[in-house]
């Protein structure tokens, strides 16, 4: 099983979660996140004054997935996420050793 944790821009969210539920993907977690990469932040105006914004709005999006489909969600994320202007988002993938659902104690491939 792998996880996969991908972090993108916000406004791109309803279409991630609609096409990760296209390909059949049941259950996620999002986190409302802050960051920054080679961006390095933007600057605001606000009042007058000029503000420096280092950390810039993100959605962190979170999916397990067994092996087998994991090249398919990458490409399926990649594919809805991308906007093609810098600050699209970083896609990061884990393995799992083991997953427990705690209602009924399932492990492994039946928990997810």
């Amino acid at each position: 099983m792998k996880k996969i944790e991908a972090i993108i821009k916000p406004f791109k969210l309803d279409d991630v979660k609609q096409a990760l539920s296209d390909i059949g993907l049941q259950g996620m977690t999002i986190t409302e996140v802050k960051g920054y990469g080679r961006q390095k932040g933007h600057k605001e105006i606000y009042r007058g004054a000029e503000y420096l914004v280092d950390f810039i709005p993100k959605i962190k999006i979170e999916v397990v997935v067994e092996a087998d489909r994991l090249d398919e969600v990458l490409e399926t994320i990649q594919k809805s996420a991308n906007t093609g202007k810098i600050g699209d988002g970083k896609i990061f993938v884990m393995s799992l050793e083991q997953v427990i659902r705690v209602r009924t104690g399932e492990t492994g491939v039946e928990a997810i």
